[in-house]
């Protein structure tokens, strides 16, 4: 067996959230329906997931025509099985991380962000297994005081403190 490894590209339109992760069952895509749809009203979504056996089909489903696209192509792209992915706007990821983590057949998360997104996939002939997750860009520095000031007047700014 030879072993490949590819860094695959997730598109990521602007102003898009993604989420992406591990499952183990056929019904996640229903039930990450569900965690969506009850979680913010305004949050627009779309949500695949790739099966890993029987029919191996990229299950899919949302409230959102575009991102659910986006979800399939990003799922396809990637080709490990059990991978699910989310892409969202209205919202941000904090909205519904806890109640992602809370489903049955959620075995982990490993990135919810608006950055740029590489997936390093190891590539064994039938089967694909997700390696990591690069999510933004290294660090230039360290925050200083002012750095401090304008991280907390943005929190805020968007109502997540007071």
């Amino acid at each position: 067996m030879e072993l490949k490894f590819e860094v695959v590209e997730v598109p990521m339109p602007e102003g898009v959230n993604v989420i992406i992760g591990k499952t183990h069952f056929i019904k996640t895509v229903e039930d990450l329906y569900e965690v969506m749809a009850t979680s913010h009203q305004n949050i627009r979504f779309g949500i695949c997931m790739n099966e890993a056996s029987g029919k191996r089909l990229v299950r899919h489903d949302g409230n959102d025509e575009e991102l659910r696209k986006l979800a399939v192509e990003a799922c396809l792209r990637i080709g490990v099985g059990h991978l699910f992915v989310i892409y969202m706007r209205g919202g941000w990821p904090i909205n519904v991380l806890n109640d992602l983590k809370m489903v049955q057949e959620v075995v982990s998360l490993e990135a919810a962000t608006a950055n740029p997104v590489r997936v390093v996939v190891a590539d064994l002939g039938e089967q694909r297994a997700l390696v990591g997750i690069a999510d933004g860009f290294k660090p230039l520095g360290v925050e200083g005081e002012e750095h401090i000031k304008e991280r907390r007047e943005f929190l805020r700014k968007i109502g997540y403190k007071r």
